[in-house]
């Protein structure tokens, strides 16, 4: 056979110049950063392209029929985990693929009610180890109130699966008058975190680096849910549904996120950078790594962007809830300057915050 045909031929791609920098799959592909972005927007979104995968969102909204009734709206999202190491301080693999799944979800307003589950397993892997990452996805469902109904199961040899992935999908189901999505945003808008940036990143690194603290850095994975629940009960006179974006901050941390949003929504954003709520441990050790909080990913946090008449009403709702005690308004939304986020920097000044091009903390989710 001719080697030549074997070759991909990247001039057939949508723009193929980003992706013929990097000839084979390299970490930061998978990081939440640009070359994530570049390889989704130039192969994967073209190939694949329909109305559903558009959406681009943390998850895909649906539209269903009930006989003659109103419109039922289902969301449907899909993960895979590959953290390394299996367990970490405040949680593990097990815990994190339900909740990072429930919690996309719950970005688009769905209600979680079901999820698969399968299991890439490493031969050698004590059944002790995948007994305990079992039992704590089973803690996790309880406490997100969704159930396992389907699942798979394999094997591959010692030396080629680094001990358990996990791919979790998942469904939910969106209340009337709930439109939450990544294209939703406004000038005027008011944009809030949930709580403190980057402790689910630095708790992963702290145990790789064995670095010790006066107080020990937790993951803060949680499903966001009932948060979510607690924000859309407020409502604003002027909007029938205040709430306009949700996005977990995840892989590429609120910097990420904000970038996201902005491009999705063609807005510009504007935060003021000691207005973001960050731990001193985690400031502390972003220091010593030369890393930026921002980047840092989180597994229990999100940012919103909702309508400015609602946002107090909306602030005081998540800090009466258990994960939004630290939550603080950030910034707002602007009509200059689409698609670019901007910080506010304690000297006075501001700077264009953009998104990593590839990997700072591989192998956190």
């Amino acid at each position: 056979m001719n080697a030549d045909k074997e070759k991909p031929n990247l001039m057939g791609w949508t723009c193929p110049r980003p992706l013929q920098n990097y000839p084979t799959i390299v970490l930061g592909h998978g990081a939440g950063g640009k070359m994530m972005a570049d390889l989704i927007e130039h192969l994967f979104a073209p190939a694949f392209d329909n109305e559903w995968l558009g959406q681009m969102g943390d998850s895909t909204v649906f539209d269903f029929l009930q006989g003659a009734g109103p419109k039922s709206r289902v969301a449907f999202t899909t993960d895979s985990f590959v953290v390394s190491p299996l367990f970490f301080p405040g949680g593990n693999i097990g815990e994190l693929a339900v909740y990072g799944t429930v919690n996309d979800l719950a970005m688009r307003g769905a209600r979680p009610l079901f999820l698969s589950a399968g299991f890439i397993l490493e031969e050698g892997l004590p059944m002790e180890t995948l007994g305990a990452i079992v039992t704590a996805m089973a803690e996790a469902c309880k406490k997100a109130n969704v159930k396992i109904v389907t699942g798979d199961t394999k094997v591959v040899q010692r030396g080629h699966g680094d001990g358990v992935y996990i791919n979790t999908s998942g469904l939910g189901l969106i209340p009337a008058g709930l439109d939450i999505a990544p294209q939703n945003a406004r000038p005027g808008d008011v944009v809030l975190v949930s709580g403190t940036m980057g402790d689910h990143g630095i708790a992963v690194l702290s145990v790789r680096e064995g670095l010790q603290f006066e107080t020990e850095i937790r993951s803060d994975t949680a499903p966001l849910y009932s948060l979510v629940e607690t924000m859309t009960a407020v409502h604003a006179a002027s909007a029938a549904s205040p709430i306009h974006c949700l996005r977990d901050a995840t892989r590429g941390g609120l910097a990420a996120v904000l970038n996201e949003l902005a491009a999705a929504s063609k807005v510009g954003i504007e935060f003021d950078e000691r207005a973001v709520p960050v731990r001193p441990q985690v400031h502390a050790a972003c220091e010593m790594f030369g890393l930026d909080p921002l980047h840092i990913a989180n597994e229990g946090k999100l940012v919103a962007i909702v309508d400015a008449e609602a946002a107090e009403a909306i602030l005081m709702a998540m800090r009466s809830h258990e994960l939004g005690q630290d939550a603080a308004i950030i910034g707002r939304v602007t009509a200059e300057h689409p698609g670019r986020v901007l910080a506010h920097t304690a000297i006075g000044g501001k700077r264009i915050v953009d998104v990593p091009a590839g990997e700072l903390l591989p192998r956190i989710c």
